[in-house]
């Protein structure tokens, strides 16, 4: 039982599963701004535009339940009022915006760490000490005039003459 508590310690103080939890608590807070953004700020706009639609409320009245009035159910607060069912499809509708919006931040976020962890691997190229013989192909040092390989005498110019 020791060994059991000792190793669920080491594994829940490594430094991965504590990023994972911090990870997954930001994440949360991230989809409820994101939640609050679609429907408090994106959603009543076009709402207005398509004619003052409340998306949240779009519903569709699966069977013939009234309110205690005798009137239809129209929103989806009355229906759960009277537990009316219904497919409430604007708050689908929601849902996918609320996924495609977070869907496309995550994707910023991990192009932007890549493009750092990218940054901090480039790395100059070394300054080449050999070079190719034109001759004979046989690698030689950089400042060497003649080929140690051929023996042919290397001009300034790489490439060998035709004849």
């Amino acid at each position: 039982m020791k060994g059991f508590i000792h190793e669920f310690k080491e594994f829940a103080v490594r430094g991965n599963v504590i990023d994972l939890a911090v990870g997954v608590i930001i994440g949360g807070a991230f989809g409820k701004i994101v939640s609050s953004i679609v429907s408090d700020i994106i959603m009543p706009p076009i709402g207005v535009l398509l004619g003052g639609v409340n998306f949240s409320d779009l519903i569709i009245r699966l069977n013939g339940k009234t309110m205690p009035d005798g009137s239809k159910v129209n929103t989806l607060a009355e229906a759960k009022e009277v537990g009316a069912p219904v497919i409430a499809y604007g708050q689908f509708l929601n849902t996918v915006i609320d996924f495609l919006i977070i869907s496309f931040c995550i994707f910023l976020l991990v192009k932007g760490i890549n493009w750092i962890k990218n940054r901090e691997h480039e790395k100059p190229e070394p300054e080449k000490t050999t070079k190719e013989c034109p001759y004979c192909l046989s690698e030689i040092p950089a400042a060497a005039t003649r080929c140690a390989h051929c023996t042919s005498v290397l001009d300034t110019d790489p490439e060998p003459q035709q004849a």
